[in-house]
């Protein structure tokens, strides 16, 4: 194996490595997040993009060259398996189709892991922070839960007051109808007996004009009376002279 394949081999078990390590059950990803988030990672991010293109070319490449070297060794034809002159020249090559296959395979994989690595991150990632913003949304639910349960306490203990305010307003005002009542019953005692007292009055005061009228008659008779005797003296008095 030459040195370009021994590099592909083991960058092909470090990718099969990591996949294993992020796909780990005990470790969280919000820890993961913790760790992709360290400085000496902001500082190569600015390559990153670059060396993941790099060595998705290389693979490619890498890839590209297995495949033209299977295809290269598939096509021996197959006369020469009886060719006697070269006893070993079918072994050398189903030795070369091996390599080439086994290269295919090694390159296509490591192409294949590299960017399931990649998605695997980014979905490591994603999934830590929408676990942040589970636990701050489930913070925030509760806190509004708590928050709603305050309130509804605080209005059902509004409504016990007001329901406490009303039943004293209806006592009140019930204890204020029934005195208003009792005054109205005495307005109504009492302007009875002021209408009683002004009939009365009032027949008084006809009897004294009816009593005054004829005291008035009796008074105008006498008063005639009175001047006719005064004249029958005046007369009796001129024929004694």
């Amino acid at each position: 194996m030459t040195l370009q394949w021994v590099a592909v081999a083991t960058f092909l078990y470090a990718e099969i490595g990591l996949i294993l390590i992020f796909c780990l059950p005990f470790i969280p990803p919000q820890r993961w997040q913790k760790i992709f988030s360290f400085n000496v990672w902001g500082k190569i991010a600015t390559f990153w993009n670059k060396a993941f293109l790099t060595i998705i070319v290389l693979l490619i490449v890498l890839f590209l060259d297995a495949v033209r070297e299977v295809r290269k060794y598939s096509s021996i034809p197959a006369i020469e398996r009886g060719l006697s002159s070269k006893p070993g020249a079918y072994e050398h090559a189903q030795m070369k189709l091996f390599r080439s296959q086994r290269n295919l395979y090694i390159s296509g994989f490591s192409l294949f892991f590299w960017l399931v690595l990649r998605r695997l991150v980014t979905l490591i990632t994603q999934l830590a922070i929408e676990l942040s913003n589970k636990g701050v949304l489930k913070t925030q639910a509760e806190n509004t839960n708590e928050a709603a349960k305050k309130f509804m306490e605080e209005n059902e203990r509004l409504k016990q007051l007001l329901k406490n305010y009303v039943n004293e307003e209806e006592h009140i005002l019930e204890a204020e109808n029934k005195k208003l009542i009792e005054d109205q019953e005495k307005l109504k005692t009492e302007l009875k007996k002021t209408s009683d007292a002004l009939s009365k009055a009032q027949n008084d005061v006809m009897t004294m004009k009816m009593q005054s009228e004829r005291l008035s008659k009796e008074y105008d008779r006498l008063l005639k009376e009175h001047s006719e005797l005064q004249n029958r003296l005046g007369k009796d008095s001129k024929k004694g002279l």
